[in-house]
């Protein structure tokens, strides 16, 4: 790896509509980005998302047939694509598309092989995803841990804090078996 490349640690952030997760992303980035540290973050929505109006130029040309429009201005760039049909493409190719970071924090694709954290809120009556992924490091909840040994990690969602020296700790372990 060279001196300008940040390595790749890359946790996926999990748990069933209305869990939380973003609410909890939006903290940890923050606290992270405050260290200084650089974080990417990877949404996946099921949803049409429209993240310009149709009547703009960059929808314009976008809707006119252009492969990709990438809208670049003082403040930030995005790259639209239209699928047109064609497969939604898979993770490994939007990561491959970021700049380096000291992580990448994925939100969705709880499918993809990677480390996870899960935000589960039993309340919400929805299972548990960690007894059925073995990818899943750790658990972040709002009920206390299960009486079983081993397992993930049990995190107090409420305690935010905690959450993030988990998150440090992890990326430690991480950076070290590099």
């Amino acid at each position: 790896m060279s001196a300008t490349e940040a390595p790749r640690r890359l946790l996926g952030v999990v748990g069933w509509s209305g869990c939380g997760k973003t609410s909890l992303l939006e903290f940890l980035v923050a606290a992270l980005a405050r260290e200084g540290l650089r974080v990417n973050v990877v949404k996946h929505s099921h949803h049409d998302v429209e993240l310009e109006p149709p009547r703009k130029d960059s929808a314009r040309l976008r809707m006119a047939g252009a492969a990709e429009v990438l809208l670049a201005s003082p403040y930030r760039v995005a790259i639209l694509r239209e699928l047109r049909g064609a497969p939604e493409p898979p993770l490994a190719q939007h990561l491959a598309r970021l700049a380096p970071a000291e992580l990448t924090l994925v939100e969705g694709y709880k499918w993809e092989r990677m480390p996870k954290l899960e935000v589960f809120r039993p309340g919400l009556g929805r299972p548990a995803l960690y007894p059925d992924d073995p990818d899943i490091v750790a658990v972040a909840s709002d009920a206390p841990a299960p009486v079983e040994q081993g397992g993930p990690a049990w995190l107090d969602l409420n305690d935010r804090q905690a959450v993030l020296g988990w998150l440090r700790a992890w990326m430690q372990k991480e950076a070290r078996q590099a």
